[in-house]
């Protein structure tokens, strides 16, 4: 190390600047020319009022960073490769993508080592992000759980709408004006979920939304993802596997209308209905209330047209009815009528015969009525009088005539030896009188005395 050094107390002592400058010098001389590095950019950590990115690259090992180093990217080359990768990947530069990159070694004595990056191969982070996407796809199919929502049943009038979108976008903007103004009259209830729709945070601001949606998705039918007005940039999150098996198992149908032509995302493959638009998605639900309404009308002309054709046949046939019966009356009464001139001829010509017969009979039988009224009369007044005779025999004086007695306490009938006991005033009403006296004593009969 050739470096001007100081004696203090018989040592050799370089000052910080001189280390650092020896140890740059000797990484220019070591490092002369650029190179392709393949690492994560786990931040990029650009900043707008520069222009300029300062990545954190690293590299990781069964999940570990086993090395690490920062990076620059100017504002110029930012632009460049920023522009390139959205024209290739339809994405930015971003947080925790893997990038082959041409970097040259710096180190700066304030600074320290770094390596600037001069060019990135977007073509390289295009395959891993496919790569990442099939293990997605291929881990859902795994699982079981690709085809889950695809299974659900559709309800056949989705008139609820649980909405995850961004209230300012084109997309959502087209997607209401559709519902909203239809000229059919359809009816839609709806309600927006806000959530970025693009981005390193998208992918968990939806599913924080789906997962709030989840807790009332009983007042709900679907769940429409709208993203429109942003081209194909800002994709990739549509492949997170977080999202997509959340989309898979939600307990209602997932419709999306993410607005873009490339293709699919596994959010959209996995979904319920993908439409390439947000107004075609609008446009789908449309179609199901067609789907619907078109058979009712058809139902409803059918009904209207079968119903005027039954009254009027019914109507024919009672007027039909009607006729025949009018004639089969007139007919009747007619012949009813001429029964009736001939049984009132006979009539007045038996009459006088019938009422004789009939005075004789009535004649009998007041003889009879008579006759057998008196009868019953003197038969009832004989019973009248042996009943008169047993009540009289059973009136209290008689009975006390026989020698019975009544005995009462304050007022009361005796009716048990239990009414009385030894001390108690008594009055025993004979025939002829009463007796007053006071029990000193109580017996008792037994059954057999």
């Amino acid at each position: 190390m050739n470096l001007l050094a100081e004696q203090i107390n018989d040592r050799k002592v370089f000052s910080l600047l001189e280390v650092t400058r020896s140890i740059q010098k000797t990484l220019m001389e070591r490092y002369t020319s650029s190179f392709w590095v393949k690492a994560e950019m786990n931040k990029l950590n650009f900043y707008r009022q520069s222009g300029h990115a300062y990545p954190e690259l690293v590299e990781k090992k069964e999940g570990k960073i086993i090395a690490e180093i920062r990076a620059n990217l100017w504002r110029d080359d930012y632009r460049r490769i920023n522009l390139l990768f959205q024209e290739v990947l339809h994405e930015p530069l971003k947080d925790g993508i893997k990038v082959l990159m041409l970097a040259k070694v710096g180190y700066d004595p304030v600074y320290g080592l770094s390596l600037t990056i001069l060019d990135i191969d977007p073509s390289f982070t295009l395959g891993d992000l496919e790569r990442e996407k099939q293990e997605n796809l291929q881990r859902l199919r795994n699982e079981g759980l690709f085809n889950l929502n695809k299974l659900l049943e559709m309800p056949l009038l989705p008139k609820r709408i649980a909405i995850i979108s961004v209230e300012t976008s084109k997309g959502y903007s087209d997607f209401m004006s559709v519902l909203d103004n239809n000229p059919w009259g359809y009816r839609f209830f709806h309600m927006l979920f806000p959530a970025l729709l693009q981005g390193d945070k998208s992918a968990a601001d939806i599913t924080r939304q789906l997962n709030r949606i989840r807790s009332v998705s009983h007042h709900f039918d679907v769940v429409a993802i709208i993203r429109g007005g942003g081209g194909d940039v800002g994709l990739t999150c549509y492949n997170d596997y977080k999202l997509a098996s959340i989309v898979c198992q939600f307990p209602i149908p997932v419709i999306t209308g993410i607005g873009h032509s490339t293709n699919e995302t596994i959010t959209e493959m996995v979904s319920h209905f993908n439409a390439i638009t947000p107004t075609k998605l609008a446009e789908y639900l449309m179609q199901l209330f067609h789907n619907f309404s078109v058979p009712v009308q058809e139902a409803e002309k059918n009904i209207i047209e079968k119903s005027r054709q039954l009254l009027a046949n019914e109507n024919n046939r009672f007027t039909a009815e009607f006729r025949s019966f009018k004639l089969v009356t007139q007919r009747a009464l007619n012949d009813n009528q001429q029964q009736l001139k001939q049984h009132a001829v006979l009539l007045r010509k038996d009459s006088k015969v019938v009422l004789k017969e009939a005075y004789q009979v009535l004649k009998q039988f007041r003889q009879q009525l008579q006759q057998h009224s008196a009868q019953t009369l003197r038969d009832k007044q004989t019973e009248l009088h042996n009943i008169a005779k047993q009540v009289d025999l059973m009136s209290p004086a008689s009975v006390l005539q026989r020698g019975y007695s009544i005995t009462r306490i304050n007022g009361k009938l005796v009716k048990d030896i239990k009414d009385l006991k030894p001390g108690d005033e008594i009055s025993t009403h004979l025939y002829e009188g009463n007796i007053s006296s006071v029990v000193t004593s109580l017996h008792k009969q037994e059954p057999n005395e």
